[in-house]
C-alpha cells in the first residue's frame, strides 16, 4: 500500500508544538488509516526563534514511533552549518540576527568572551546532533509531490536545481502559475495559514508569530488536509 505523507511545516525552536502535531498526526492515522503506512516529511527550519531548538533536534533525531520520517534541510539549519565551519563574522551575524541567538542561549553558549568559535559551538551541539544536521537531503520526490524548504526555479528541470534556491527562495518561485511536474511541498514562507495551490503546497504558518505548526495530509489523490497544533504566540511555549 502507498503510504500516506504528512509534511510539517517550519517548527523554530517550538518543541512544544512540534510534539503536538506528531500527536495530532498519530491519533489521525489512527483513526482514518489503521494499518497503512505513514510517512512523515519535515520540512527544514527546526532551529532558531524559539527557546527549544535543542529539544527539536531530539526529538527528530528520535523520529515517530510506527512512522517513517525524513527530515529535509531548511535555510536556517544552512547557516548553522556554515557556522560550525567557519568564524567569519558575517556568517555569524547572518544567522544570530535571524534567530540563531536563541539556539545559542539555549544549547548554553556564550558569544561575549572568545568571539565566534566554531569548535565551542560544535561542543555545544554535542556530535550526535552535528552529524545529523550534515546527513539532511535538500528535498524528496515522492509523485505527485516534490518535497523541499523553500521552493525552486520555475522553468528548472527539479533535478537541477541549487541547493540556494531550494534553501531561500521566495516570491519568484511563489508568484508563478505553472506547472512544475509536480506539486510543490514546502514551507520557508510564512502565513496565516497553509497555502493551496494547483501548482504548490505551503504549510509554513508561523510557529513565532501565530503560534501554529501545521502538517499537510497528503493522500493519493484526495485533497490535503491539514492538522494543526497551536500555543501561544512567541519565542517561549
Amino acid at each position: 500500500m502507498e503510504p500516506v505523507l504528512y509534511a510539517v511545516g517550519d517548527v523554530h525552536g517550538r518543541d512544544d508544538l512540534l510534539g503536538q502535531v506528531h500527536d495530532h498526526i498519530r491519533t489521525h492515522h489512527d483513526l482514518l488509516h489503521p494499518g497503512r503506512p505513514g510517512q512523515i516529511i519535515h520540512l527544514g527550519d527546526y532551529i532558531d526563534g524559539g527557546t527549544e531548538s535543542a529539544g527539536v533536534l531530539d526529538r527528530l533525531m528520535v523520529g515517530v514511533d510506527g512512522f517513517h520520517t525524513t527530515c529535509l534541510m531548511g535555510n536556517h539549519e544552512a547557516m548553522l552549518l556554515e557556522c560550525l565551519a567557519t568564524d567569519n563574522r558575517q556568517a555569524w551575524y547572518t544567522w544570530l540576527s535571524n534567530g540563531g541567538e536563541e539556539t545559542v542561549a539555549n544549547l548554553g553558549l556564550s558569544l561575549h568572551f572568545g568571539g565566534y568559535d566554531p569548535a565551542a559551538l560544535a561542543d555545544a551541539l554535542g556530535p550526535d546532533r552535528v552529524a545529523w544536521l550534515r546527513t539532511l537531503p535538500l528535498c524528496q520526490d515522492a509523485a505527485p509531490y516534490f518535497f523541499v524548504h523553500a521552493g525552486i526555479v520555475p522553468g528548472v528541470p527539479l533535478d537541477q536545481q541549487q541547493p540556494k534556491d531550494m534553501l531561500w527562495i521566495r516570491s519568484r518561485f511563489l508568484d508563478s502559475e505553472a506547472d512544475h511536474g509536480r506539486i510543490i511541498v514546502h514551507g520557508h514562507t510564512p502565513g496565516d495559514g497553509p497555502v493551496n495551490r494547483p501548482n504548490r503546497i505551503c504549510v509554513d504558518t508561523g510557529a513565532i508569530a501565530n503560534g501554529c505548526v501545521t502538517a499537510a495530509v497528503l493522500d493519493k489523490d484526495a485533497p490535503p488536509l491539514f492538522l494543526h497544533a497551536k500555543g501561544r504566540a512567541g519565542r517561549t511555549p
